[in-house]
């Protein structure tokens, strides 16, 4: 470790002190290669169960962990189911250069920079046609907040990913495609679906902020409702190229509700038939001019498990949902209930006036700190933060020094693909102590 520059401490306690904390101390230490030291992880969770203790490392975040320890060959302490403390610290690489895409019969996954264990090169005939991963889980952990722990690794990562097999509209050697395949729950109590990602999420971060396409497929789904299952996900990306950037950003003027997208599933026609009818009366009544779609009408098969997601649909192409997961009995009076809830949900959420709903506004702190230039996102009426929101803006000013305005606005680093960030720190160090010895 001696190689390597002294750890950021980072107290796990602070503000949400759960999970999220965890997750973007994560995704932007193995981008940059600062080496990060977090303590008592997760403190602010509730004990399971009696005489238990509190927080450490679950088998999702655990995933997450080992994927980018092996990606990034990060030196790790306390890298275990139930760990209160972790120590990460990537092995920093200079910029690569761009591969043929050719099958090598001589090179290994090292050779061609494939961290061991990773990535596995799959190919169409002799050519490189993609690279993929995959992540396991014994249980239902939530797939979405492993995808959430990686994604900007994924997009951003300093691997030689670049192939003139694959070409931009100039003719340049573009990105190789990834796939990452997660197995784990894709409808899990207190944490994102696999629906609201694909459906919010994803489009914002698309259409919104200039990242790659990202397509989802379900293969099967995973519960932590009625019997736990476990579920599988697959998720094809292409990476940003090689020396690009993410420019600034601004989510402004949402505009007014032109669609409601409303995701069921549930157990029996009768029960879905039901809370469609309710949902639909609810809606109209608040919403008399927008259209609603029903996108997903599907049976869970199981009478503990029933999911509803509502996405209002903007005229400028914002989306914010709402959403609950039933985990009891399903009875008569049960879908009244769940569409109650989470359309009333969903009208706090709206009258806020904002134009990303309370579960988006954190998982864009990541991406407000890595672009070049400064990113807005509108806050709207009276709305403060969330306190994951405010955990995150915290973490990425530890890590990476930025500061956020009282209405979320922030200067990025302006991360380069394949950049040796921790040596550009160490430069910029270096000039201001010029500039100090000078004046």
């Amino acid at each position: 470790m001696s190689s390597q520059p002294q750890p950021i401490f980072l107290d796990g306690a602070t503000l949400e002190g759960g999970g999220q904390l965890l997750r973007v101390a994560l995704s932007l230490s193995a981008l940059t290669y600062l080496p990060i030291h977090i303590w008592d992880i997760r403190a602010n969770r509730a004990r399971p169960k009696p005489n238990q203790p509190t927080g450490g490392l679950k088998p999702a975040h655990l995933a997450a962990v080992e994927w980018l320890a092996n990606a990034t060959k990060a030196e790790t302490q306390g890298m275990f189911k139930g760990s209160s403390k972790l120590l990460f610290a990537p092995l920093c690489r200079g910029p690569s250069g761009a591969s043929s895409g050719v099958r090598d019969q001589s090179s290994s996954q090292a050779k061609n920079g494939l961290a061991a264990g990773v990535w596995q090169n799959v190919y169409d005939g002799d050519t490189l046609s993609r690279r993929d991963s995959h992540i396991r889980l014994n249980s239902p952990g939530s797939v979405c907040l492993i995808l959430q722990a990686i994604l900007p690794y994924l997009l951003f990562h300093s691997l030689d990913n670049t192939s003139t097999a694959f070409q931009d509209r100039e003719g340049r050697a573009a990105s190789i495609p990834l796939r990452v395949t997660i197995e784990g729950g894709t409808n899990v109590s207190n944490s994102p679906s696999v629906e609201y990602f694909s459906q919010v999420l994803i489009p914002l971060l698309v259409e919104k902020i200039g990242i790659p396409e990202i397509a989802t497929t379900i293969i099967k789904r995973g519960w932590s409702s009625g019997r736990a299952d476990v579920g599988v996900v697959q998720y094809d990306l292409m990476p940003f190229t090689h020396g690009s950037k993410l420019s600034e950003f601004e989510l402004s003027n949402r505009g007014e509700v032109t669609r409601m997208n409303v995701s069921i599933l549930a157990p029996g026609s009768s029960v879905r038939n039901s809370l469609r009818k309710k949902v639909t009366q609810r809606l109209l009544a608040s919403y008399p001019d927008t259209d609603i779609l029903y996108p997903i009408d599907e049976d869970t098969g199981s009478g503990a498990r029933l999911y509803l997601l509502i996405v209002a649909e903007t005229c400028n192409g914002y989306r914010l949902g709402q959403d609950c997961l039933w985990g009891r009995k399903i009875n008569s009076a049960t879908p009244d209930s769940v569409a109650e809830t989470v359309i009333r949900a969903l009208e706090r959420e709206l009258d806020k006036g904002r134009c990303v709903d309370e579960y988006m506004q954190d998982q864009l702190v990541v991406f407000q700190a890595l672009a070049e230039g400064t990113s807005k996102v509108e806050s709207g009426k009276n709305a403060r933060a969330t306190l994951h929101t405010q955990t995150a803006r915290w973490v990425a000013a530890q890590v990476l020094g930025l500061t956020f305005d009282e209405q979320g606005n922030c200067s990025g680093c302006g991360f380069r693909v394949g950049e040796n960030y921790m040596e550009r720190r160490l430069d910029e160090a270096v000039a201001d102590l010029e500039k100090v010895r000078i004046a």
